[in-house]
Protein backbone atom coordinates (compact mmCIF):
# COMPACT_ATOMS: atom_id res chain seq x y z
CA UNK A 1 0.00 0.00 0.00
CA UNK A 2 1.25 3.24 -0.87
CA UNK A 3 -0.11 5.09 2.21
CA UNK A 4 2.11 2.57 4.36
CA UNK A 5 5.52 3.27 1.81
CA UNK A 6 4.47 7.20 3.08
CA UNK A 7 4.65 6.29 6.23
CA UNK A 8 7.54 4.51 6.72
CA UNK A 9 9.77 6.91 4.89
CA UNK A 10 7.90 9.64 7.66
CA UNK A 11 5.55 11.13 5.07
CA UNK A 12 1.82 12.23 4.87
CA UNK A 13 0.02 13.21 1.57
CA UNK A 14 -0.90 16.70 2.90
CA UNK A 15 -5.06 18.11 1.63
CA UNK A 16 -4.91 19.94 -0.94
CA UNK A 17 -3.70 23.21 -1.48
CA UNK A 18 -5.53 25.60 -2.53
CA UNK A 19 -5.29 27.23 -6.11
CA UNK A 20 -3.18 30.52 -6.66
CA UNK A 21 -5.39 31.71 -9.57
CA UNK A 22 -8.33 30.91 -11.35
CA UNK A 23 -7.76 26.76 -11.93
CA UNK A 24 -8.68 23.59 -11.05
CA UNK A 25 -6.01 21.38 -8.81
CA UNK A 26 -6.35 18.33 -11.22
CA UNK A 27 -8.95 16.85 -13.12
CA UNK A 28 -10.05 13.31 -14.12
CA UNK A 29 -10.23 12.31 -17.98
CA UNK A 30 -11.16 8.70 -18.63
CA UNK A 31 -8.41 6.58 -16.89
CA UNK A 32 -6.16 9.73 -16.75
CA UNK A 33 -5.34 12.24 -13.65
CA UNK A 34 -3.79 15.30 -14.64
CA UNK A 35 -2.54 17.96 -11.73
CA UNK A 36 -2.11 21.25 -12.08
CA UNK A 37 1.49 22.74 -11.13
CA UNK A 38 2.18 22.70 -7.10
CA UNK A 39 4.75 24.34 -5.88
CA UNK A 40 6.42 23.25 -2.45
CA UNK A 41 3.64 24.46 -0.45
CA UNK A 42 3.38 22.75 3.40
CA UNK A 43 1.00 23.82 5.70
CA UNK A 44 -0.13 26.96 3.24
CA UNK A 45 2.86 28.45 3.27
CA UNK A 46 6.04 28.06 0.98
CA UNK A 47 8.35 25.68 2.33
CA UNK A 48 10.88 26.83 -0.32
CA UNK A 49 12.11 29.90 -2.22
CA UNK A 50 14.40 31.07 -3.82
CA UNK A 51 16.06 30.84 -7.35
CA UNK A 52 18.22 27.88 -7.92
CA UNK A 53 21.88 28.08 -8.90
CA UNK A 54 21.57 31.73 -6.28
CA UNK A 55 19.73 31.64 -3.21
CA UNK A 56 19.03 27.78 -2.65
CA UNK A 57 21.00 24.52 -3.23
CA UNK A 58 20.37 21.76 -5.02
CA UNK A 59 19.82 19.67 -2.22
CA UNK A 60 16.87 21.98 -0.67
CA UNK A 61 15.38 22.05 -4.57
CA UNK A 62 15.58 18.19 -4.77
CA UNK A 63 13.52 18.58 -1.40
CA UNK A 64 11.66 21.27 -2.75
CA UNK A 65 10.49 18.80 -5.74
CA UNK A 66 9.43 16.21 -3.22
CA UNK A 67 7.31 18.61 -1.71
CA UNK A 68 5.70 19.38 -5.20
CA UNK A 69 5.20 15.60 -5.91
CA UNK A 70 3.41 14.96 -2.13
CA UNK A 71 1.07 17.58 -3.22
CA UNK A 72 0.44 16.31 -6.60
CA UNK A 73 -0.51 13.30 -5.18
CA UNK A 74 -2.74 14.75 -2.53
CA UNK A 75 -4.36 16.32 -5.72
CA UNK A 76 -4.91 12.86 -6.86
CA UNK A 77 -6.18 11.28 -4.01
CA UNK A 78 -8.93 14.02 -3.61
CA UNK A 79 -9.83 12.98 -7.19
CA UNK A 80 -10.30 9.23 -6.28
CA UNK A 81 -10.21 8.27 -2.66
CA UNK A 82 -7.25 5.88 -2.40
CA UNK A 83 -3.74 5.56 -4.19
CA UNK A 84 -3.69 2.30 -4.60
CA UNK A 85 -6.34 2.97 -7.22
CA UNK A 86 -3.36 4.34 -9.18
CA UNK A 87 -1.93 1.90 -11.78
CA UNK A 88 0.92 3.74 -13.48
CA UNK A 89 2.69 7.21 -13.06
CA UNK A 90 2.53 8.41 -16.61
CA UNK A 91 4.30 11.68 -16.65
CA UNK A 92 6.02 14.28 -14.39
CA UNK A 93 6.66 17.75 -15.70
CA UNK A 94 9.19 19.70 -13.59
CA UNK A 95 9.75 23.66 -13.67
CA UNK A 96 13.02 24.69 -11.56
CA UNK A 97 13.40 28.58 -11.44
CA UNK A 98 16.79 28.53 -11.78
CA UNK A 99 19.78 31.09 -12.90
CA UNK A 100 20.70 31.78 -16.57
CA UNK A 101 23.43 29.13 -17.07
CA UNK A 102 22.35 26.34 -13.96
CA UNK A 103 22.11 23.07 -16.08
CA UNK A 104 21.37 20.41 -13.55
CA UNK A 105 17.31 20.65 -14.23
CA UNK A 106 17.21 17.32 -14.21
CA UNK A 107 19.09 15.94 -11.10
CA UNK A 108 16.51 18.74 -9.08
CA UNK A 109 13.26 16.72 -10.90
CA UNK A 110 14.70 13.77 -9.17
CA UNK A 111 13.45 14.43 -6.17
CA UNK A 112 10.08 14.09 -7.34
CA UNK A 113 10.86 11.17 -9.62
CA UNK A 114 12.92 8.77 -7.35
CA UNK A 115 10.35 9.48 -4.55
CA UNK A 116 7.61 8.14 -7.01
CA UNK A 117 9.38 4.97 -7.51
CA UNK A 118 9.71 4.28 -4.05
CA UNK A 119 6.09 4.59 -3.69
CA UNK A 120 4.60 2.75 -6.41
CA UNK A 121 8.15 0.56 -7.83
CA UNK A 122 8.11 -0.32 -11.39
CA UNK A 123 5.12 1.95 -11.88
CA UNK A 124 6.89 4.60 -10.91
CA UNK A 125 9.09 5.18 -13.72
CA UNK A 126 7.98 7.79 -15.93
CA UNK A 127 8.10 10.36 -18.70
CA UNK A 128 9.54 13.18 -17.60
CA UNK A 129 11.12 16.68 -18.84
CA UNK A 130 12.56 18.86 -16.29
CA UNK A 131 12.62 22.88 -17.39
CA UNK A 132 14.50 25.60 -16.31
CA UNK A 133 12.27 28.89 -15.91
CA UNK A 134 13.02 32.77 -15.08
CA UNK A 135 10.59 32.70 -12.31
CA UNK A 136 7.95 30.47 -10.44
CA UNK A 137 4.58 31.44 -8.54
CA UNK A 138 5.25 32.95 -4.95
CA UNK A 139 9.28 32.56 -6.16
CA UNK A 140 8.67 28.52 -5.28
CA UNK A 141 12.06 27.18 -6.77
CA UNK A 142 9.92 24.23 -8.50
CA UNK A 143 6.46 23.77 -9.69
CA UNK A 144 5.50 20.14 -10.93
CA UNK A 145 2.90 18.80 -12.86
CA UNK A 146 1.72 15.03 -12.75
CA UNK A 147 -0.38 12.84 -14.92
CA UNK A 148 -1.37 9.24 -13.89
CA UNK A 149 -3.23 6.24 -15.08
CA UNK A 150 -6.24 4.72 -12.91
Amino acid sequence: MVENKLKELGLTIPEVPKPLAAYIPGIKCGNLIFTSGQVPLANRQLKYKGKVGLDISDEDAKMAAQTCILNCLGVVKSLIGDLDKIKRIIKLVAFVNCTENYTAQPAIANGASELLVKLFDENGKHARSAVGVCGLPLGAPVEIELIVEI
